[in-house]
């Protein structure tokens, strides 16, 4: 009986053996597949980054010619409200400087209105 069990234990053994080795496969199988699926998905994220990366830039080159126009609009604009406020300065300057030594010089001495109210 010895001999019998000695040989069932050598079964038992390689088949724990034999299960040990496919569950090792089965772990890197999976290991495997992980690895590949990251890699499909680095791919599909990276050909995605390209194609909106591409459609960013055909926006941005229809739209800057636009840009462009609105900064010379905006140059020649400025331009025109430059020539009025100079002109403008210089239609009114010496009126201004007029009226205010005319006022600077103009001087009314009298007593200050809390000043009148004590004396009285």
């Amino acid at each position: 009986m010895s001999a019998q069990q000695s040989q069932g234990i050598q079964t038992l053994l390689e088949a724990e053996k034999a299960a040990a080795k496919i569950v090792q496969e089965a772990r890197q199988y999976r290991v495997q597949k992980l690895k590949d699926a990251r890699t499909e998905a680095a791919k599909e994220i990276e050909e995605y980054k390209k194609a909106r990366e591409g459609e960013f830039k055909k926006f941005e080159a229809s739209h800057a010619g636009s840009t462009s126009e609105a900064e010379t609009a905006i140059d020649k604009e400025t331009e025109v409200k430059l020539k009025v406020i100079t002109e403008s300065y210089n239609k009114g300057s010496d009126e201004v400087v007029q009226k205010l030594l005319a006022r600077v010089t103009q001087v009314k001495p009298e007593l200050h209105r809390n000043l009148r109210k004590a004396q009285s």
